[in-house]
């Protein structure tokens, strides 16, 4: 090739990859969104072109690298209180709800949970419990509000119960498989723990890794949220936006129905 022509090539591949680059979003999500956000990036790169690349952890520590500096178009917390704090320190353009979740006890079979016994079962001496971490992620953050609930209901329940959790997942030293395992699948396998209290939306995965699990979602006198709140982060790519319409729109909020999530934005059936 002349020598001539090699700026006029180097042009062209930097247009190329700049191009390449241009045809991505980043997103910066919740782990417990892993599944969910897999297929709505597939159905959306299907329908407009566009790639999304997800970097999923706890939604507080996310919350930390984007205050740090770190780029992402778009950050989508399992909670909504991240995200307001990202607006209000001017990280953050715009904030919406786009789906709720459950918690649930997830249980070896010696336990035997159900939902009349949930309580007991938790506060039960014997049964080894373990949680998230709390402030790191969310999830912590609503079992210990359920802490709070079950000690309004039973006094002296909170000490027993903040005293009793393991917390072991969610936090920034935690959060690794543990033997190939989800360290809460591991932690239940091994012994290490006999309950779990974690979102419902997850239990499946749990149960892929260590059969006979029982699934029992918190009893409604004491359940507290969870509601998941996306926040438009500052200097994103300007279809950021259209992305999370695309998340709250009737096809992007049947796939959260669909796995296991409550959709905040269906429409009512038709008769």
């Amino acid at each position: 090739m002349p020598l001539r022509a090699l700026p006029a090539a180097a042009l062209c591949l930097l247009a190329i990859v700049s191009s390449a680059k241009a045809e991505q979003l980043h997103v910066f999500a919740a782990g417990s969104l892993r599944e969910v956000l897999g297929e709505i990036d597939g159905q959306y790169r299907k329908a407009t072109g566009v790639e999304v690349t997800t970097d999923f952890g706890p939604s507080g520590i996310l919350r930390q690298r984007i205050e740090k500096g770190e780029h992402a178009d778009l950050f989508a917390s399992a909670d909504v209180g991240h995200p307001l704090a990202l607006q209000k320190e001017g990280l953050a353009t715009r904030v919406a709800m786009f789906t709720r979740n459950k918690l649930c006890g997830i249980a070896v079979p010696r336990v035997g949970l159900t939902s009349a016994n949930f309580i007991d079962r938790l506060l039960d001496p014997t049964v080894r419990l373990g949680t998230s971490t709390p402030k790191a992620d969310p999830a912590g953050d609503y079992t210990w509000a359920m802490f709070h609930k079950i000690d309004a209901l039973r006094p002296g329940s909170y000490v027993i119960l903040d005293n009793k959790a393991q917390q072991i997942v969610g936090g920034p030293t935690n959060n690794v498989p543990v033997g190939g395992k989800d360290p809460a699948a591991a932690a239940l396998a091994t012994g290490r723990v006999d309950l779990f209290i974690g979102y419902c939306s997850g239990s499946k995965r749990l149960l892929a890794q260590v059969s006979g699990l029982q699934i029992v979602a918190v009893p409604d006198a004491v359940a507290t949220g969870p509601e998941y709140g996306l926040a438009i982060l500052k200097g994103a790519d300007p279809r950021t936006a259209d992305f999370a319409l695309f998340m709250l729109s009737p096809s992007g909020q049947q796939i959260f129905a669909d796995h296991g999530f409550a959709p905040v934005a269906l429409p009512r059936p038709s008769h």
